[in-house]
């Protein structure tokens, strides 16, 4: 990085507790993964293989091992988890995830009907085996519009207490579903409530595939938000977003600038 004298908000160290950045790999090809990582590893804490992809990719072990080498935690998408669930093979599951060395897993209700009640009650069996990230929304959009804030802020605080270390705000990959509406646009009523629910929002992980929802949740919560399900190809600007370097955060941080340590 260039020596600067500039104040920027102060950016924890890894394993981070707040301001959390989660790459999703939706079947990256072997040595770009292996890229991206090696090169952004200080600024990415999690990776998700999206959906079920862990069980179609090739060399998983080795974009695993990769992971491992830059201190990144990894886990399978939530599909994974309710795929097992349908099919009655929720120890093929747990063993799956042990085998691949993961010491986090997602445990969700986006696709398949699973009251929360009963994703919960997974959440609690498992947290003793693996750190749990739990995730609230639907992958249908319509589906997920009726859910109401008041029942997103009851899920929420239902998996935190059933034993979720993080509870993911779901939005897809695509940014068209939970926290947005079909058309992309942010949910932005749901996230104020949210916000003033009084629950801890280091403990919310908000999928932000898109500059624009990145932009929106970082005016809201900060630039320690916790931000989910962004490519690889946007990490280094999420950085530049968080830090107030790029036009559209330029001036938002600035009651929040430190003086950072020059840089040789």
């Amino acid at each position: 990085m260039y020596p600067h004298t500039v104040s920027l908000p102060v950016r924890e160290a890894k394993p981070r507790g707040r301001g959390l950045t989660m790459v999703i790999d939706p079947g990256l090809p072997d040595a770009y993964f292996a890229d991206i990582v090696e090169s952004y590893g200080d600024l990415i804490d999690f990776v998700k293989f999206g959906w079920a992809t862990c069980l179609v990719t090739p060399h998983i072990a080795e974009k695993t091992r990769v992971l491992r080498r830059n201190g990144i935690e990894f886990y399978f998408g939530g599909t994974l988890f309710e795929k097992f669930l349908v099919s009655d093979r929720i120890g093929e599951w747990a063993r799956l995830c042990h085998r691949a060395g993961a010491r986090t897993v997602e445990i969700s209700n986006g696709a398949i009907a699973l009251s929360n009640d009963e994703k919960a009650r997974h959440i609690r069996r498992f947290a003793g085996e693996f750190e749990i990230v739990s995730e609230v929304g639907f992958k249908d959009p319509e589906r997920s519009e009726r859910l109401p804030p008041n029942r997103w802020i009851e899920f929420i605080e239902q998996d935190l207490d059933a034993g979720a270390r993080l509870v993911i705000a779901e939005a897809r990959e695509s940014g068209r579903s939970g926290i947005c509406r079909p058309n992309g646009d942010l949910r932005i009523g749901l996230i104020e409530e949210i916000a003033e629910s009084g629950i801890d929002t280091n403990r919310i992980m908000f999928e932000a595939p898109t500059k624009e929802l990145q932009v929106h949740l970082l005016h809201r919560l900060g630039p320690q938000a916790n931000l989910g399900n962004i490519h690889a190809d946007s990490v280094i600007g999420l950085e530049t977003l968080r830090l107030g370097l790029r036009a559209d955060t330029l001036t938002d941080f600035t009651r929040l600038d430190r003086e950072l340590p020059t840089h040789a």
